[in-house]
């Protein structure tokens, strides 16, 4: 009984924060694959680590705590995984995922999300966990270990980094 509580707790939480959580993780790895590796693993961190405190799903930024330092980790092995990958043939069936990567497709996401990959690492985690992440300046604060008009601060130079090469780039498209 008490597993079924806890098993529909933590769908729900999945179903309102994978998408944070992937952007979180896209921001953080080279392909779409890599960054629902990053949070898989993440997840089975969280479960282990939620035993302790009577199953309940984490709070979010914890979740994006522990996915930042699975982000170091597979980082680090991405040259041995490379390796063993190209000697693999990988035929993966997408139909029943649970994440939604319909925006890998889109153009315009594209765009944005080369323009972000420009900023420091610093002005990017604090952007994608305000916007994609949904966090607030003291969760991120928290999860980052710096002061919340540190990270208020950074958001704003972000956005305005931002602002000023989508500015660019439009201008270069549309002459």
């Amino acid at each position: 009984m008490a597993r079924n509580i806890h098993a529909k707790a933590w769908k729900g939480w999945l179903r309102e924060h994978s998408a944070r959580l992937y952007a979180y993780a896209r921001q953080r790895a080279a392909t779409r694959e890599d960054a629902e590796d990053m949070i898989q693993d993440a997840l089975i961190r969280l479960w282990h680590y939620q035993e302790e405190r009577n199953n309940e799903p984490p709070d979010l930024p914890l979740a994006y705590s522990v996915l930042k330092f699975i982000a170091m980790d597979h980082g680090k092995k991405q040259g041995r995984k490379k390796r063993k990958e190209d000697a693999i043939i990988f035929l993966h069936d997408r139909d029943d995922h649970w994440l939604d990567t319909s925006m890998e497709e889109d153009e315009e996401a594209d765009i944005l999300r080369r323009a972000v990959d420009t900023l420091s690492e610093k002005l990017r985690e604090v952007l994608t966990l305000k916007i994609w992440g949904g966090l607030t300046f003291q969760e991120i604060a928290e999860s980052m270990a710096i002061s919340p008009n540190t990270a208020a601060s950074r958001y704003r130079y972000a956005l305005e980094q931002l602002q000023r090469k989508l500015e660019t780039y439009q201008e270069e498209r549309h002459g």
